[in-house]
């Protein structure tokens, strides 16, 4: 019945943990340079040119590739497990596969020839070759494909099943896809009608500003995109490892079409340095970005509460006690715990990055990838290895090699995290260290930088030696020849109150997409409609490395 999206679902999560790999085994590297340690010499032999080529390639793999391959693919397997059905229009999806590896293959060609060394978010007057914005377009497309073939599914559910209610887990799926595909407009735009013609030389410069809005108008919601699907898990599947229940459906829909609404305009929070942004519209997107702490802090109380009901029915009692008698040793719940409890504190940092008096002190500083890598780097990164943790076994159906390293790799990846965050938000809050820089050869860097800097190295080191346990995990399990014995189910959590009826608006779309459109053009409209009267397609473009 899922044979086919099985192994489409085994061919991206594939793909995107090969990305993962390359671009993960840079950061310890950046992290050594830093403190002295300058290994791209040696890497300069295999044709690496310089450090801000594997910044490029750690940023662009990582962020841009990994994840989105891995929620295609993750989408791929859970909706047709979700509403029981098998995908509608296969080749849909076969297509977006098809289409995004050409798209990556594409954008890093150019990447590994030092022809578009433009870091993650690629911003003019840096100029790449065209070919790696076309790459970047296909992998964008290709995803909406995806969708396409979710969508088809969904609908053809819908009319066998008149009146019923959606199943969360299929609910957010589509919620995500539908957000991304509204959100991914505004790079499309940039990439399609300003960059990539530039870039050809049909046009003699870019308005750099106008492309940065563009680019955060998709930027910020692009992290909403990466946690959606580990809030799937938090609120659909944990619980059920965990032995408990979903403490509330209906709070878990309300958010995730509160992020709908709220995910896109909410971009000029990461433009409240740029001038040629009015000041009041700037707060009008600081507004809306503290309501996302709504829907967050929801979150927060409904997965700890279906855990709580996990962990009292193992047994534990008291205020706290029943953290001890969660599942710990079962490697896929432990990565996920660890992970929303740094994800904790990059929330936090987040409040500070999008107040507009804090920003000032903290902007383009450590402190900044100090919170992305709390967020993409942890909630969600580490988030995706627990679901690798049962999701492979089950497509290979061959147990996981090893759980003890499993949970080892968990708490290896939650110390190094904690290390590295640490310095990175002490050191660009305190001393305010610039961020995107080759510190080790900076002529600048103060001494008093050095002990967070250790401290980072460190951190970085043992995040390192974690991405190698889970490696070797996961090759460890696909070539292993023992099978299982009884076939791996998809966890997916009963709900504590069953008998809670769900209004019928929270498995509406019309409503939601209509406020969701409003916000975006009361949010972005006036700012574009004066950026675009106004723009001036002067900047040539540069190489700088």
């Amino acid at each position: 019945m899922y044979k086919t999206s099985d192994k489409l679902t085994a061919w991206f999560i594939g793909i995107g943990m090969a990305t993962l790999f390359v671009g993960g085994s840079l950061g310890p590297i950046q992290k050594l340079e830093h403190v002295g340690i300058n290994l791209y010499t040696a890497l300069n032999s295999i044709g690496l040119a310089s450090y801000y080529q594997g910044l490029t390639i750690h940023a662009v793999l990582n962020a841009l590739v990994w994840t989105t391959f891995f929620i295609v693919g993750f989408f791929t397997f859970i909706i047709p497990r979700s509403l029981e059905k098998p995908l509608t229009m296969p080749k849909l999806n076969v297509l977006s596969l098809i289409i995004m590896v050409i798209g990556l293959v594409m954008a890093a060609i150019p990447i590994l020839l030092n022809l578009a060394t433009v870091l993650f978010t690629f911003y003019p007057p840096l100029q790449a070759n065209p070919f790696f914005y076309i790459g970047l377009v296909l992998v964008v497309v290709g995803s909406w494909v995806a969708g396409y073939g979710f969508y088809a599914t969904y609908l053809s559910w819908r009319k066998e099943h008149k009146g019923e209610q959606t199943p969360l887990i299929a609910l957010g799926s589509i919620i995500t896809m539908v957000m991304w595909q509204i959100a991914t407009i505004g790079v499309a735009v940039e990439l399609l009608v300003f960059v990539i013609p530039w870039s050809f030389g049909l046009v003699a410069g870019v308005d750099p500003q106008l492309a940065r809005t563009f680019f955060w108008f998709t930027g910020h919601p692009l992290v909403y995109f990466w946690l959606l699907p580990a809030y799937i898990s938090w609120y659909c599947m944990m619980p059920k490892q965990a032995g408990g229940k979903l403490f509330s459906e209906p709070l878990a829909r309300l958010v995730f079409w509160l992020f709908l609404a709220l995910s896109v305009p909410v971009g000029l929070h990461h433009q409240f340095v740029d001038p040629g942004v009015p000041q009041g519209w700037k707060i009008v997107h600081f507004v809306l970005t503290f309501s996302l702490f709504v829907p967050s802090m929801i979150t927060a109380f409904t997965v700890i509460a279906s855990l709580e009901i996990g962990g009292r029915a193992r047994g534990g009692t008291g205020l706290l006690n029943w953290v001890r008698h969660l599942p710990w040793g079962n490697p896929s719940f432990a990565a996920q715990n660890l992970a929303m409890i740094l994800f904790a504190f990059g929330g936090i940092s987040g409040l500070t990055n999008s107040s507009y008096n804090l920003n000032l002190a903290i902007h383009n500083t450590m402190w900044v990838p100090g919170h992305f890598h709390l967020t993409v780097g942890s909630a969600v990164t580490l988030t995706f290895i627990g679901i690798a943790y049962w999701l492979v076994p089950m497509l290979s159906n061959k147990p996981l090699w090893s759980a003890k390293m499993g949970v080892w790799q968990a708490w290896t990846w939650f110390v190094g995290m904690l290390l590295m965050s640490n310095a990175l938000h002490i050191i660009g809050l305190n001393l305010s260290v610039p961020r995107r820089t080759m510190l080790g050869a900076a002529p600048y860097a103060a001494t008093d930088w050095q002990p967070m800097l250790i401290e980072a190295a460190i951190g970085g080191t043992i995040l390192g030696i974690s991405g190698l346990l889970f490696y070797i995990n996961m090759v460890g399990t696909v070539l292993q020849k023992k099978r299982l014995e009884t076939p791996i189910e998809m966890p997916v959590a009963e709900v504590y109150h069953a008998e809670e009826p769900v209004p019928n608006w929270l498995d509406a779309w019309r409503p939601w997409i209509v406020v969701t459109v409003l916000l975006i053009v009361v949010a972005y409209g006036p700012v574009l409609v004066n950026l675009i009267s106004n723009m001036q397609l002067t900047s040539p473009g540069f190489k700088l490395w």
